[in-house]
């Protein structure tokens, strides 16, 4: 018959992680992907945050979260859980699914330049205060459009 400390021994050896290395082919065909779709998740909350002209800030705020947190999730460094998800979407008033629009575009590229200036744009236009200015440069821009 086996001795407790034996039996001990034995239990903890069984329960114990085997460690798969960090370079490991299939850890990271796994986490890649998944890190992937973090960064993009966080790249639509972003994009969605700016194109309403909330800072950073705000959004936490709305969320009840921190700054940094706030921005972890726009990094795509911390995965956002899905009832955060449903938080953020209400938030932003987007449906779920417009965090996850792109994502199959095996073309996919970071916001290119002009993409980033018509975000920058739209957040402000959001900061003119007055209603007719905002109607002059909505006028002013669609003459030199057809131009």
């Amino acid at each position: 018959m086996k001795s407790m400390d034996e039996v001990r021994t034995a239990a903890s050896r069984s329960h114990r992680r085997t460690t798969i290395p960090a370079d490991s082919p299939s850890l990271r065909r796994v986490n890649g992907r998944a890190q992937d779709v973090d960064r993009h998740v966080g790249a639509r909350v972003r994009e969605r945050r700016i194109m309403l002209g909330l800072t950073q800030q705000q959004l936490a705020d709305l969320l009840g979260v921190t700054y940094q947190q706030a921005h972890k999730y726009e990094r795509g460094i911390n995965r956002v859980s899905a009832g955060r998800l449903y938080e953020v979407a209400q938030v932003l008033n987007v449906p779920v699914g417009y965090f996850f629009d792109g994502l199959e575009d095996d073309n996919a590229q970071a916001i290119s330049p002009r993409e980033r200036m018509c975000l920058e744009l739209a957040r402000n236009f959001t900061h003119i205060p007055n209603e007719r200015h905002q109607e002059a440069l909505s006028q002013l821009a669609r003459v030199l459009a057809s131009e």
